[in-house]
């Protein structure tokens, strides 16, 4: 039958099927073990706070892979993670937005781990970084960006000149780390510039080579003239600092200040003489008594040099005295910081390197102060350094006297050369009485071959024919009135210069060839005394006169009727015409001779310290003087080397 061949398997499964009540009547205590297929329910409670972890919250490890990660994808155009990583390192307006100093740090160490590839589609995002006010930041963060910096040039070359540019812009009066207040504490600027120093050395030694480029830099960074006295006293202070742990730099950096006073050094001159006389008496009033603190320069933002009274409620003329005197002051600073800088180098050094930096020092004198014509005070460094030794004042004479001999050079630099020559052997006060005879002697030798070679077809005075025959004797007239007690003979060798000399003696005994050189050359055709400075020559006439070795009023006056212009242009014989005084123009005072000499008084109120002891004043010839007050009441127009230092422009001005 078919009932009895059921499965029993079959049977017993449906015997001992129940329900679930049935289950339940059986044994509360007995629990349905759970379907194998069936999840249980998961249910989140209200309490529970849910957000996203913070920046500040991830550790380095997490933060170095999203940065890895942001920047891989960036290369294949997805970068909203690298955006992110950007606005750490971005100064934010609100402070609340602002990254704490921990997140940055720890981005920081992130890409000092993944410097590999920041290449040059990320420098958007290494200049954010460069940027970023890591100066002011804790001395560890300092160490760690100053790590990655090193890390950055040596793996990605080509950010070096940035690196380089974002230190250079730390050493200026406003370092460009320094940030509005806000939740970094403020640090003195002079510690900010110590931590760039130390970070710009320690990239110069992994990098030997980026002297170069730094120099560039530096160059390029220089402050305009018409910037603040702060900040070329600042900028010049850092690039001084600078040659102290780039000795190779040393020679350029030095050179680049110098160029750069010599422009300031010029551009007063020239505002000096557009001024009119009356408003340089604003001088005093606009030119501070005292010197600068250097160090409370670099510490103090609010030194400035800016003046409360605006442009418009100044007249044009007591503006530009203002701006003279801040030039001035500029000049004065700079030039103590250049004394100072050079006076430890002399002092503290072997005699090789004092030589080495009295090379520096011609070199500049070369190549930038003898070019430009009319600086005033930044050739006193050489005048001062020179005279530390004999044999440094034998090399700058024979420089000056070789570049005035030397026919190769341009006009104007030799008659450059000229004046420097006079005017140093004049008024060095350590320039011994054997340089001041050698010197003669050079000129007297060069002017001799001169004449034998000017004499034969001149036919009048010509300025610019013989313009460098006229400067030799301008430089040895300018010597001699300075110098003439050592050019007499038969002095003993405990002679003092301030012995005064016997006027009303018979005759002075005069070295050989010191009379027969006036001889020579004064009364000669090519008749120098017309072309040189008046203010020389007048002094010249007078002191020859009282020391009896020559006279030459009778000269002066018959030049009084000779025109120059008809003895200028083509070689050809002209006719010399004779005016009457009151026939002359004025316009004939172009063509005299400059009375420019490079070493007259020096009177900046801060760095005069420097050449006190160096520096020879004017002495007149006792009993002169009195002769000269007389005459001049006839002759007003007349102007002597003592009236020139009695009253000196600028100097006269400031020393009030």
């Amino acid at each position: 039958m078919t009932s009895a061949t059921r499965p029993v398997g079959l049977t017993s499964t449906l015997i001992t099927k129940q329900t679930p009540s049935a289950r339940k009547r059986k044994g509360d205590s007995i629990e349905e073990p759970s379907s194998p297929s069936k999840r249980s329910k998961v249910t989140f409670s209200s309490d529970v706070e849910v957000r996203d972890v913070e920046e500040w919250e991830k550790s380095p490890v997490v933060i170095q892979d999203s940065v890895r990660r942001a920047i891989q994808k960036h290369a294949i155009g997805d970068s909203a993670g690298y955006e992110k990583v950007k606005a750490i390192f971005v100064p934010a307006k609100d402070d609340q937005d602002r990254a704490n100093p921990t997140t940055v740090k720890y981005y920081t160490a992130a890409l000092l781990s993944n410097v590999s590839l920041l290449n040059k589609p990320c420098a958007d995002l290494v200049n954010a970084v460069l940027d970023h006010d890591w100066l002011e930041r804790s001395e560890d963060h300092v160490q760690l960006f100053t790590q990655f910096l090193a890390n950055l040039v040596s793996a990605q070359g080509f950010y070096l000149s940035n690196v380089l540019r974002m230190l250079a812009d730390n050493l200026t009066a406003t370092p460009s780390s320094q940030r509005e207040p806000g939740v970094l504490p403020s640090l003195p600027r002079s510690q900010i510039y110590a931590r760039a120093h130390k970070t710009l050395q320690y990239l110069l030694q992994i990098v030997p080579s980026a002297c170069r480029i730094l120099l560039s830099i530096l160059t390029n960074g220089f402050p305009h003239q018409s910037d603040s006295r702060r900040a070329h006293i600042v900028y010049a202070h850092n690039l001084l600092k600078i040659t102290e742990y780039a000795p190779i730099l040393q020679a350029d950096i030095l050179a680049l200040i110098t160029e750069r006073l010599v422009k300031i050094d010029l551009r007063v001159q020239e505002d000096l003489e557009d001024l009119a006389e009356d408003a340089e008496e604003g001088l005093v009033q606009h030119f501070p008594q005292a010197g600068t603190d250097v160090d409370k320069v670099l510490d103090d933002p609010d030194d400035s040099d800016e003046d409360s009274d605006t442009d418009e409620e100044m007249d044009k003329e007591l503006l530009r005295t203002r701006d003279i005197a801040k030039n001035v002051e500029k000049m004065d600073c700079i030039l103590d910081m250049l004394f100072a800088y050079y006076n430890r180098q002399y002092s503290t050094s072997s005699i090789n390197n004092r030589t080495a930096f009295l090379d520096i020092l011609l070199s500049q004198f070369q190549t930038i102060i003898l070019p430009a014509h009319r600086s005033r005070h930044t050739q006193f460094l050489l005048f001062h350094f020179v005279q530390q030794s004999q044999n440094y004042v034998d090399i700058f004479v024979g420089m000056c006297a070789q570049t005035s001999f030397d026919k190769k050079k341009p006009a104007m630099v030799r008659q450059a050369a000229a004046a420097y020559l006079a005017s140093f052997v004049a008024r060095g006060n350590h320039v011994s009485a054997e340089i001041v005879q050698e010197v003669w002697d050079y000129l007297s030798t060069e002017l001799k071959r001169l004449h034998r070679e000017y004499e034969p077809g001149c036919r009048g005075p010509d300025p610019q024919r013989y313009s460098i025959y006229y400067s030799l004797v301008q430089a040895l007239l300018y010597i001699f009135c300075f110098r003439w007690r050592n050019l007499e003979s038969g002095l003993d060798e405990d002679y003092e210069e301030h012995v005064i000399p016997n006027l009303y003696a018979e005759e002075r005994q005069w070295r050989p060839g010191v009379k027969e050189t006036f001889q020579l050359n004064v009364f000669s055709k090519l008749n120098p005394l017309k072309v040189c400075s008046p203010v020389i020559v007048n002094e010249f006439a007078r002191i020859a006169h009282q020391l009896r070795i020559l006279y030459v009023y009778h000269l002066l006056e018959t030049n009084k009727r000779i025109r120059l212009s008809r003895f200028s242009g083509p070689s050809s014989y002209v006719q010399v015409n004779r005016e009457t005084a009151l026939s002359m123009r004025k316009d004939e005072e172009h063509q005299h001779l400059d009375e420019y000499f490079p070493f007259d008084p020096y009177h900046l109120p801060r760095s005069k310290r420097w050449i006190e002891g160096d520096y020879r004043e004017w002495k007149g010839i006792p009993g002169m003087d009195d002769e000269k007050a007389a005459e001049s009441e006839s002759e007003d127009e007349e102007v002597s080397i003592s009236d020139i230092d009695e009253a000196t422009g600028t100097e006269d001005s400031i020393e009030s």
